[in-house]
């Protein structure tokens, strides 16, 4: 689904909220008549599906953190996404594509893949200063989940690439170590864009835990 700020969603000049995206996944899944069902978190959206977990719980049948992590910001983290939101502000979203690219992929994709790279870009460059700046100032403002983890009793898959340095293996492993029952899967030669970088790997291990959900 296209968050609030994001893809062809409407980008309201407002405060967001991780609790408000997981309300706007609940209005989908009742407009759609879903019950229950296995929610991806993919970076950001790992935050939402934790703030979704807290209060709905018994909507979710299983859970793929990719690229996520359980922490909150520290003080500097938040001043960091206070300062990239004012640079969107004054320079446009192009200008946090040319900070964020290098941050994303790996150096072999940066280097020997332009399409991805363009492809990365243009998505990045599209989206509207005012969803850039709400994503961040919701990031920055995001509760600590580490407490949540013993709580998740659903099947949970963890997924991180192999040189994601934005949210690394070793937070991967924090989530999987204390989900009770959680596996963990490394994407070989990816950064945080796993599923874009090695696509074919990312969704082989996401249809593997699916089957076993479906069992």
């Amino acid at each position: 689904m296209d968050l609030r700020g994001h893809g062809e969603s409407d980008a309201p000049l407002w405060l967001y909220s991780m609790d408000q995206f997981a309300d706007d996944v609940k209005g989908l899944l009742d407009h759609l008549s879903i019950q229950q069902a296995v929610l991806a978190g993919f970076s950001m959206g790992g935050y939402v599906v934790f703030a979704f977990y807290r209060k709905y719980a018994a909507r979710v049948n299983g859970l793929v953190l990719a690229d996520t992590r359980p922490q909150p910001d520290s003080a500097e983290g938040r001043a960091g996404r206070f300062k990239t939101a004012q640079t969107a502000h004054r320079d446009g979203a192009g200008a946090i594509a040319d900070i964020m690219l290098p941050k994303l992929l790996s150096p072999a994709s940066v280097q020997g893949k332009p399409d991805l790279v363009q492809k990365v870009r243009a998505m990045m460059s599209g989206a509207p200063v005012t969803g850039i700046a709400g994503d961040l100032m919701a990031m920055a403002e995001r509760p600590d989940s580490v407490p949540l983890l013993k709580e998740i009793t659903c099947p949970t898959l963890v997924i991180v690439g192999e040189l994601d340095g934005l949210t690394p293996p070793a937070d991967a492993k924090l989530m999987a170590d204390t989900i009770k029952g959680a596996r963990i899967q490394t994407i070989p030669a990816a950064a945080h864009l796993s599923n874009l970088e090695q696509p074919e790997t990312f969704t082989s291990a996401v249809k593997s835990f699916l089957e076993t959900i479906r069992s």
